[in-house]
């Protein structure tokens, strides 16, 4: 069995652990190690024996105006995890937070103009997105939940752009064979997304006074982004 690693940028723990069990599920896998970057450097692990990684979201930003060192380690981490997948050692699935520090890390710019409150979406593939293994044999769209408050301006030196939509131009990208990234959360299903807006309730993914309705939307959508996970051991070989 391919050996799958994952990551979390999320400080808050209850949020973090349920993402955990979200993407074992979505994964198919019966474990799922995991390394807190909040707590820990990848140094603290046998990261490179890993054939895969999937990194959770985080309410941090990109874009935020001023960091403190734990942020800028994980940063620092996460693009070493990038930069193994881009010299073909590994395949990395990056979320949500991740993708910003790829897009910037490429050199890509990363805006606050396109923000998405948390909601289900659907997302279109492109011509490239339709012959990708991980997105393609799931047909011509996808349903996901989404919720961020920064994005890709476009895709960025060496991307292609996998699924768009017309909230957010970029919701997802390759970069060669082995990096992915996308805007939306894949892990999620409406039970898990409505537990974690629980937490970021007064985080300003939505307005705290819609919080009922919101959470009302949330539990009644459908959506497939199991599908696209259960995919993604199938790449890694082992």
């Amino acid at each position: 069995m391919p050996s799958v690693l994952y990551v979390c940028v999320r400080p808050e723990r209850s949020a973090a652990d349920a993402e955990h069990r979200s993407f074992r599920r979505g994964l198919g896998l019966g474990t799922l190690d995991r390394i807190d970057l909040l707590h820990a450097s990848l140094e603290t692990v046998e990261w490179e024996q890993y054939d895969g990684f999937v990194i959770g979201g985080s309410p941090f930003n990109v874009t935020d105006a001023e960091k403190g060192e734990p942020q800028l380690a994980v940063e620092h981490d996460l693009e070493r995890i990038a930069r193994r997948s881009l010299d073909g050692d590994a395949t990395a699935l990056f979320t949500c937070y991740g993708i910003g520090v790829v897009t910037r890390m490429l050199g890509g710019s990363v805006h606050t103009d396109q923000p998405e409150q948390a909601s289900a979406t659907t997302v279109q593939l492109t011509s490239a997105g339709l012959e990708d293994p991980l997105f393609g044999p799931g047909g011509p769209s996808l349903s996901v939940f989404t919720a961020h408050k920064e994005s890709a301006r476009e895709t960025p030196p060496g991307a292609v752009l996998l699924a768009t939509n017309g909230a957010c131009t970029v919701q997802a990208y390759r970069v060669g064979e082995r990096l992915y990234a996308t805007q939306f959360h894949p892990e999620a299903s409406p039970q898990d997304f409505a537990d974690r807006m629980a937490v970021y309730r007064a985080s300003g993914y939505f307005d705290p006074r819609d919080y009922e309705r919101t959470e009302r939307a949330i539990l009644g959508a459908s959506v497939d982004g199991d599908d696209l996970l259960a995919r993604f051991p199938g790449l890694l070989g082992g």
